[in-house]
């Protein structure tokens, strides 16, 4: 399989908050598998492909859902014109090649399923293929990185200690206000000036937590509502489009978030 579909050819756009660069790099050098932590929309998934083209390493990512089974990962035996043959995983592809590994919200796939990912992440390094009869060692260059928000945790949706274990931690939340507003307003290509307005609705936003909001504004809800902005539709629309009447369908929350836009667009 060619993994060049998987490799940056351009440098994606991050902005570091802190020294998680440096962190991931030497996690990398050990192969150390990582989990990141942090809420929605915050950047997680744009550090993981920021350091696979730092690194120049093909990223292969997957998004975890309920109904993801174990050989969606792995892979398993399809019907072709020829007969019946072995189709690699995302998983099994990334381990055989050397490529990283990205399972985004891994927390959203069953319990039972995720196991499999155990024999991969400690000394072993290995991916048993039960179906196939095959056991593949990881690439050297090969790791695993799985990400999850803790906001959203319950008892039914949550690592198991055996699992969380076996990885090392990075941290994420929503960066800084003068760093949350370069990185909305050179992704939504705006004025600085509406970047930081946008900024401030979303920090009123995640106050709003303590009152039954799930999670405040995302960075990336600021982005779409920049994009809208630029695009010419009012602000006030933008943000309602955006923001208000995405991140909740409770008519009080999206009254007082509506308050919100209102008071900082003035």
């Amino acid at each position: 399989m060619d993994l060049s579909d998987y490799r940056f050819s351009a440098e994606p756009y991050y902005r570091p908050v802190g020294h998680e660069i440096a962190l991931y790099e030497h996690a990398y050098a050990h192969r150390l598998p990582l989990i990141l932590k942090g809420p929605t929309g915050c950047g997680k998934t744009r550090f993981v492909e920021y350091m696979a083209w730092r690194l120049g390493k093909p990223l292969i990512t997957l998004a975890c859902n309920e109904d993801m089974t174990a050989a969606d990962l792995v892979g398993r035996f399809l019907l072709d014109a020829d007969g019946t043959h072995w189709h690699d995983g995302p998983l099994t592809v990334a381990a055989r090649r050397g490529a990283i590994c990205y399972l985004d919200e891994v927390v959203e796939a069953r319990q039972d399923t995720t196991v499999v990912i155990h024999p991969l992440t400690d000394s072993r390094r290995k991916l048993p293929l039960d179906r196939k009869g095959e056991v593949v060692t990881a690439h050297p260059d090969f790791q695993l990185v799985v990400s999850y928000n803790p906001g959203y945790q319950s008892s039914a949706k949550s690592l198991k200690p055996s699992t969380r274990q076996r990885f090392a931690a990075l941290e994420f939340d929503y960066p800084d206000a003068t760093a949350e507003a370069e990185i909305v307003a050179h992704e939504a290509r705006i004025e600085p000036a509406l970047a930081a307005t946008l900024v401030d609705i979303a920090r009123h936003s995640r106050a709003l937590r303590a009152r039954g909001l799930d999670e405040g504004v995302s960075t990336r809800m600021l982005v779409y509502a920049g994009v809208l902005i630029r695009d010419g539709l009012p602000a006030a629309e933008s943000c309602h489009m955006a923001m208000t009447s995405a991140i909740t369908d409770d008519p009080d929350l999206r009254q007082a978030l509506q308050d919100i836009v209102d008071a900082c667009l003035g």
